[in-house]
Order: C-alpha cells, then structure tokens, then sequence
C-alpha cells in the first residue's frame, strides 16, 4: 500500500455478524474523510469472496461460525489486507491469539466514533493501534518471552522505535550510524531468539509498546 499519499481513499472491509452493528461501522465508515465502506459480511470467507480489494478489515473477535480470530487475520494478511479487531466484552484468550498473529490493533466497539475512525485510518496504514486492552492482553500473556535489553541498546530502541532515522538517532547518541545499525541487528536478534521477531521498523515499535519502553498513544488511553 502506498501510505505517503495523503490525498488517498481507504477501502474497509467489516466482518460482523450482528446487521445492526454492520449498518452502523458502513454509516461511520462512509462519513469519515479518507476512506470508505467496501465490502461487509458476516464470515471473513464471504468477505473475501465479495472483494479482496481492502485496505483493512475491521474483524469482530468473536463471530457465530467459532473461527478462531489469529485464523481470520492469517486470511486477510495473506491477501495483503491489514487487520483491526472490533469487540465488545474481554476475551484475553482470543485477543492474545489475534495479536499473536499480527493484527494491527483491539478496539472495543464502545469506542467513541473519532476514536474508531482513526484506529481504521492508522491500521490502514499499516501502523500499530495501541490501546488499553491491546497493552492488557500482552502483559497477561504468559508467554510472552522476556528480552534483556542493555541500558544503550534500550536508548537506541526507543528513538528508532518512536520514528527516528537511524541517522537521527546517531546523531542524538553520539554514536556512528553503523554502531547504531549493529545495535538494531542486535536488538532484532533477541527478540527473534525470544520468539518475538521484529524485522520492520513497525514491529519494533510494537515490541518496544509491549516491555513499556514507549508509552502508549495518548489517543488510546483510558
């Protein structure tokens, strides 16, 4: 997708198997600048089978059919479709495996509308949406590996992580622009060797929200 053209529309995609609530996000979705309602369904395979055309997909947690939310992301990620999820009550089980499978971020459906629209528009963009129970089902994730990080590598993380060029970040540190690379490398591999791989600059990101180096999106908050 091409994010550096602000001028851009966004196609959304919803599934979700309560009508009233798929009337409302197309409403919602429809009247918001920058994007709009592309496909609805009640199953991600219906969705699919309308249009694979998406930007996102604003996933309802919990569907009718009992599929399993990490296995709907897995289907939309492989057609290049970023994922959002939408639910209404606390599943810490179902909100772990969807994040374990990539999702952009949780949203709950009592969210105000300006709060939603631009949790779509930053998942569109295939940015991370930090939010209260997005941070609360990491931390009760009890396999989520620890990573040690030293007090520079932690330094260099949180400037790259929070959008810094690595050159910026050089010249922030007083470090060269390769030390602060190797330092990445470095960084990458210990959370690849704990089972939390970060090869982007957006997984690093998440990674760095994750062990509370960043602080979460002001947005988001609760």
């Amino acid at each position: 997708m091409n994010t550096s053209d602000s001028a851009r529309t966004y196609r959304v995609g919803v599934v979700e198997d309560f009508e009233s609530q798929l009337t409302g996000l197309q409403t919602i979705i429809d009247e918001s600048d920058g994007m709009v309602f592309a496909a609805g369904a009640a199953t991600v395979d219906e969705l699919l089978a309308q249009s694979t055309d998406l930007d996102v997909v604003v996933l309802d947690l919990r569907l009718d059919d009992r599929s399993r939310p990490q296995d709907n992301a897995d289907k939309l990620h492989s057609h290049g479709i970023n994922v959002l999820v939408f639910t209404t009550a606390d599943y810490p089980d179902l909100v772990r495996g969807a994040i374990s499978a990539g999702v952009a971020g949780v949203m709950r459906k009592s969210a105000r509308n300006t709060e939603l629209v631009e949790a779509i528009r930053l998942a569109a963009e295939g940015r991370t949406v930090a939010t209260t129970d997005w941070a609360a089902a990491i931390d009760a994730d009890p396999d989520l590996g620890d990573v040690d990080l030293s007090p520079r590598q932690r330094e260099v993380l949180e400037l790259y992580a929070s959008g810094e060029p690595a050159a910026r970040v050089a010249s922030i540190t007083g470090l060269s622009i390769e030390t602060v690379n190797a330092y990445l490398t470095r960084i990458r591999r210990k959370y690849a060797d704990a089972g939390r791989p970060a090869p982007t600059k957006t997984d690093l990101y998440k990674r760095a929200l994750e062990d509370g180096w960043l602080p979460m999106p002001r947005l988001f908050r609760r």
